[in-house]
């Protein structure tokens, strides 16, 4: 959610900082999806002759949405001061919404060092892959599951291995995020895996030991890539999916005449291969402004192995108590595919999108139109009810050592003893995850929990969902009562596809 409301005049030093919504209808991101969407999605309907599937335009309309006021919000109160604050509904999409996805970031990150990831070492194993199997990884999302086992058997074997125990006896834990984008908002389907770094074995009294291992060489991280890739090709050769004829390997597309395949296909190809999908351009490659000096290509990063297309890389480790870099690290992971300060027009009109980090030709920036960049935010959209965080060995849901392995919650204070009926509803507890304004205070010191003027408790007082009253309160206060409005296809653009 996002809230509205006075910012104090001045802060002295030490006092919290209050949150103030940020406003996305001013921002250029959502005045290029305001303004273009509706072309985009007539454009690419025109282009394929299928629908673009309901997932992609809903998407669109819920961003429109997120954090307007005139679609809804809560009402807070100081019940000291009577200050009032407005609080919008988001979208809570995984797609391209930059608000949603800082939110989700954080929350995640929370949660994983505060209730999951055991106090012990953990080791980042990022897994990049070849153009086509990014490309089918996301044209058949349910084939990153075997993938993802078969990347968290080698590596919990290669532990196994260098801890010296057997797989009957230890077992090791990972946390892996599959993220479905680049740093130029481009379609790249790989995996974060955070892999505590060394293994569980049972002691003499039942209770889990972990065993440290020490760290790969750039040879034993050459061979566990080997054997990933060898397992993976296996894998695929026995579902259909690889074809070897005269000594040439080529990937099968089995569902290539779907309607939804016609629409989406295109558009992650072109995704993935920094290319445009449709309209005057379709097939060239996406213009680009060298803003930096180009960087020496023979670096060799350490722990990092390259085979094929394939790279495996091993080289960032967080201690077991450092804590603060292991939350980085999961935010960083976890963080979503744009940021608002990074989307930007020129003159021209065209769209420019600052890179996170410079290439190593000089790159810092791409040039697109807006039809074009709608194209990027199309293929970053993930189908629905696809689970892009996964949990393996004594961290799954199910493992038999997770509750004796994972943070335990402080004990609280001694109390009476509850009813049998409450200790029995209570037994399978599960953590409740950080709201939004405790994380808005633990990650960028901001307060939404206290009033701005006398710093009293706010309170949520009434949930405002009817049109009538949000057109009255917002017209009260001098805000603006209607959403922005959605502009229509334009006939010149369609004419040009």
């Amino acid at each position: 959610m996002q809230a509205i409301g006075r910012q104090p005049q001045g802060a002295p030093d030490g006092a919290p900082v209050h949150y103030e919504r940020h406003r996305p209808e001013q921002t250029t991101l959502y005045r290029l999806v305001q303004q273009h969407a509706a072309t985009f999605i007539a454009q690419t309907e025109a282009a394929t002759g299928a629908d673009l599937p309901q997932f992609v335009k809903d998407e669109f309309d819920a961003f429109l949405e997120c954090g307007i006021l005139a679609h809804g919000f809560l009402r807070l109160r100081c019940g000291d001061c009577g200050h009032d604050k407005l609080v919008a509904f988001s979208c809570k999409r995984r797609g391209f919404c930059p608000s949603c996805g800082a939110r989700r970031m954080a929350q995640t990150a929370a949660h994983l060092v505060d209730h999951v990831i055991p106090h012990v070492p953990v080791r980042q194993w990022v897994l990049s892959l070849p153009i086509p199997l990014r490309l089918l990884l996301a044209a058949q999302p349910k084939l990153v599951t075997p993938v993802l086992q078969v990347v968290h058997r080698v590596i919990t074997r290669f532990l196994l291995k260098k801890a010296g125990v057997n797989a009957d006896d230890a077992d090791s834990g990972a946390v892996t995020l599959i993220q479905r984008f680049g740093s130029a908002a481009n379609l790249n389907v790989h995996l974060h895996c955070l892999v505590l770094d060394g293994v569980y074995r049972c002691g003499t009294e039942g209770t889990p030991e972990f065993v440290e291992v020490p760290a790969p060489t750039d040879e034993a991280l050459q061979a566990v890539l080997h054997k990933i890739i060898t397992r993976t090709m296996k894998l695929l050769t026995r579902r259909g999916l690889l074809i070897e004829e005269k000594g040439q390997a080529y990937l099968a597309d089995t569902d290539g005449d779907s309607d939804e395949a016609r629409v989406l296909r295109p558009l992650q190809a072109a995704a993935c291969t920094y290319r445009i999908a449709f309209g005057p351009r379709a097939g060239q490659k996406v213009l680009t402004l060298q803003g930096a000096m180009p960087r020496e290509t023979d670096f060799k990063q350490t722990l990092c192995a390259d085979i094929s297309g394939f790279s495996l890389h091993a080289a960032v480790r967080c201690g077991a108590d450092d804590r603060q870099a292991l939350e980085q690290l999961c935010r960083y992971i976890t963080r979503p595919a744009l940021a608002n300060e990074r989307v930007q027009t020129n003159a021209a009109g065209q769209v420019v999108l600052k890179l996170k980090t410079p290439w190593r030709d000089g790159t810092t920036h791409l040039v697109m139109s807006p039809l074009e960049f709608m194209q990027r935010l199309a293929a970053l959209v993930p189908r629905p009810r696809l689970h892009l965080i996964r949990f393996h060995g004594v961290l799954a849901p199910n493992a038999k050592l997770r509750a004796m392995v994972v943070p335990q919650e402080p004990e609280p204070p001694a109390q009476a003893a509850p009813p049998a009926e409450c200790q029995a509803s209570c037994a399978h507890h599960r953590p409740v995850r950080l709201s939004w304004a405790r994380l808005l205070k633990r990650v960028f010191a901001l307060d939404l929990e206290h009033c701005p003027n006398c710093g009293g408790e706010l309170k949520i007082i009434a949930v405002i969902l009817e049109q009538p009253v949000i057109e009255k309160i917002l017209t009260h206060l001098g805000l603006q009562a209607r959403a922005p409005p959605r502009s229509a296809a334009r006939e010149q653009a369609l004419q040009a596809a």
